[in-house]
């Protein structure tokens, strides 16, 4: 810990709501505010760290992710399709159509990358290998990967030569080539991989599978562990440079906001979970904040 900031590693709730399944934390640096999604409730929600009352808007389908909107408005990858949300009126527009069957799969992890891309990827309802990839980009999806059960980790290096993508189910981090002016991407290489549980193993020796990531401006990744009750902050050659534990077993995002970038906020999960554990732990299904020492990057906005 370094001893000029007392708060670093103070894990505390962010706000009382409890979501089901909070997912896509994403930092508005405009309006110093943290939006995120509870995919189970249907639900994108505005947490004001400032104290202001938080506010959510109710959507028609699961969302899995969301972006802020270059000129404005929130981008929402929703089960049904790609929306637009203007957080202002509350009007729900739709930008393009499900590029899936969705009766089978719905969209998960996704982010812009620094040109205004749209990467977002999808999760297979019978966890068989059949999820994939997609970028969205002048008003399309094109299908750009596959073969994995549930698509997430999405990130750049900081040279912009890399993207990270993990498939949870497999307990596996990729990392691929990125072609950042023509947004084409190489074959996947494996970046880190994490043993499974075993059979009737505890879970507190499960160190969990990797879901949602963030990556700082020292180009580590910062992953949650979901199940595994911890953040992991990976160097870029994929070796762990610092465990987080957590308080909640199923953390499921980080990302990086406050005003100076050094506050992580991370997501969790409370959706079918033991009710001993919940008792354990009042804070599953909360946003969690922490102050770390390396501040993250900005949020890419979407260029529709």
């Amino acid at each position: 810990m370094n001893p000029a900031d007392p708060t670093l590693y103070q894990i505390e709730a962010a706000g009382k709501a409890v979501a089901a399944l909070g997912e896509s934390p994403l930092w508005s640096a405009a309006e110093q505010c943290l939006y995120y999604v509870d995919i189970a409730k249907r639900q994108v929600l505005r947490l004001d760290p400032a104290g202001a009352e938080l506010r959510h808007w109710q959507l028609d389908s699961q969302p899995g992710c969301i972006a802020l909107i270059e000129d404005g408005g929130l981008a929402i990858a929703q089960r049904n399709g790609l929306w637009r949300l203007d957080t202002q009126t509350g009007a729900h527009t739709q930008l393009a159509a499900a590029p899936f069957d969705s009766a089978l799969q719905r969209f998960n992890d996704g982010k812009p990358d620094a040109q205004g891309r749209l990467w977002v990827g999808t999760i297979d309802d019978a966890r068989a290998p059949h999820a994939g990839l997609y970028r969205y980009a002048d008003g399309r999806f094109e299908a750009m990967a596959d073969g994995i059960v549930t698509s997430n980790g999405l990130a750049w290096s900081l040279d912009q030569r890399r993207m990270y993508w993990s498939d949870t189910k497999a307990h596996e981090i990729y990392v691929m080539e990125f072609d950042a002016a023509g947004g084409a991407i190489g074959e996947r290489q494996l970046f880190a991989k994490f043993p499974p549980r075993a059979a009737g193993q505890d879970l507190d020796q499960y160190g969990g599978r990797p879901d949602g990531a963030a990556v700082d401006v020292e180009g580590c990744y910062w992953v949650a562990m979901y199940e595994g009750q911890r953040l992991l902050r990976l160097s870029p050659q994929g070796e762990v440079l610092r465990e987080l534990r957590l308080p909640v077993r199923c953390p499921t995002m980080p990302t990086f906001g406050g005003a100076d970038l050094r506050t992580l906020y991370i997501t969790t999960a409370s959706e079918g979970r033991p009710a001993d554990e919940l008792a354990a732990q009042p804070w599953a299904g909360c946003v969690l904040q922490v102050r770390v020492e390396v501040a993250g990057l900005p949020a890419n906005l979407l260029k529709i």
